[in-house]
């Protein structure tokens, strides 16, 4: 059953199981468990979540059984030994409100395939056309595209390029056991087109006419919008199942230029990823710039400590010798200013020296050690916050 596998879907799958292990793993060390208990939060409410569906599909569908649609489920069941399911997911039809579609899904180890009404309709006169779609949903399942390994993968899956790319090679490989659940290839092709023309017009496409429109692909924008996509467009998916080695146009080369800066969004397309992508260079700014603007700080700061070392040795100096706190710092003859233009005060009470720089105030307040030595201590003062006190201020004028 290897061929009914993308040959591109192993290889992504590995590696985006690969890097969403890494990530939670430094997630989680990186952040002392608190990324542990976001994991565990939202299993809890995936749990709750999923129930709700699963619930909807049990209260509202229609299961099918040997007694309920008999026809529909012999094409399911002859489906499933097809792909060589031995244990059959339960299926249901639900109303599909005018879409056509189906979907499957697991809740807590037992799986799912549901069809929508209105696509079963539809495909009333064409029996492949429901084996496709029967086929496609249990691709997902006999692939494990959803569960545990999807969580696993989940962070790795919004990098660029790769978590869209993973996802359209899921959905290729979904493409080809739809196929092999069909009398033709033609037949899987009309299913498919069936999503582009309708419930009715299906019928009169013209497939080779329409296989022909994924020429129209290699264009920048169409190139483009398909890399940040989880899904192939229809075109080429129609075509591949006519053919599986049907080779596709190249994509524009410059489109992965622009494709590699927005992340994966999924079914949202590349214009949410977009916006994604403007969330988090604006919380990177929000981090950043502050983190900038302190680290400037710092350095012109810095030379003020180092510019009033001297200053706070001659003061140190002077009390263990007098046993007293200078008057003013004209008395040592020490200037007012230092070469930088920062201002130096003296309160004589406690010999505390300011340093007004433009950046803000640095204060040295004196401690003397069992030694009777003078120690000082540098603390911000007006117009200055603690985190842009310099390292050297930590551990300046100790004496």
């Amino acid at each position: 059953m290897n061929e009914l596998v993308y040959p591109r879907e192993r290889t992504l799958g590995n590696i985006t199981l690969v890097l969403g292990l890494l990530i939670w793993l430094s997630l989680i060390v990186g952040s002392f468990g608190t990324a542990l208990i976001g994991l565990v939060f939202g299993f809890v409410v995936y749990l709750f979540a999923q129930s709700t569906l699963i619930a909807h599909i049990k209260g509202n569908g229609v299961e099918l059984s040997e007694a309920q649609f008999p026809d529909l489920y012999a094409q399911f069941a002859a489906c499933c030994d097809r792909l060589e399911m031995k244990t059959r997911p339960q299926a249901y039809i639900l109303n599909g409100n005018g879409g056509l579609n189906a979907f499957a899904t697991k809740f807590l180890g037992a799986r799912f395939v549901v069809l929508m009404s209105d696509v079963v309709d539809a495909m009333d006169k064409h029996t492949d056309g429901v084996r496709f779609y029967i086929g496609h949903e249990l691709g997902h399942l006999r692939m494990k595209h959803m569960g545990v390994l999807h969580m696993l993968r989940w962070p790795a899956l919004w990098l660029p390029l790769l978590g869209a790319a993973y996802s359209r090679a899921r959905e290729s490989t979904c493409d080809r056991h739809g196929l092999s659940c069909c009398g033709s290839p033609e037949g899987a092709a009309r299913a498919l087109a069936a999503l582009s023309a309708g419930a009715v017009r299906w019928e009169k496409l013209n497939v080779t006419d329409y296989l022909r429109q994924a020429s129209h692909s290699s264009g920048f924008w169409m190139s483009f919008h398909e890399l940040t996509a989880g899904y192939p467009w229809l075109t080429k998916r129609a075509a591949r199942v006519m053919d599986t080695n049907a080779s596709m146009p190249q994509r524009n080369g410059f489109a992965y230029l622009l494709a590699v800066f927005i992340p994966y969004a999924g079914r949202l397309g590349g214009g949410f990823g977009l916006l994604i992508l403007a969330y988090i260079v604006g919380v990177l700014a929000a981090v950043a710039l502050p983190a900038y603007q302190d680290y400037t700080v710092k350095a012109k700061v810095s030379s003020a400590v180092i510019g009033s070392q001297s200053v706070r040795e001659a003061l140190g100096n002077y009390y263990e010798t007098n046993k007293k706190t200078p008057e003013s710092l004209d008395m040592l003859g020490i200037r007012t200013q230092l070469a930088d233009g920062a201002q130096l005060s003296l309160d004589p009470n406690k010999m505390v020296l300011t340093v007004s720089t433009k950046q803000g105030e640095l204060i040295f307040t004196p401690t003397a050690d069992a030694a009777g030595h003078i120690v000082w201590s540098c603390t911000n003062g007006e117009g200055l916050k603690p985190t842009q006190l310099p390292p050297s201020c930590r551990s300046a004028g100790n004496q």
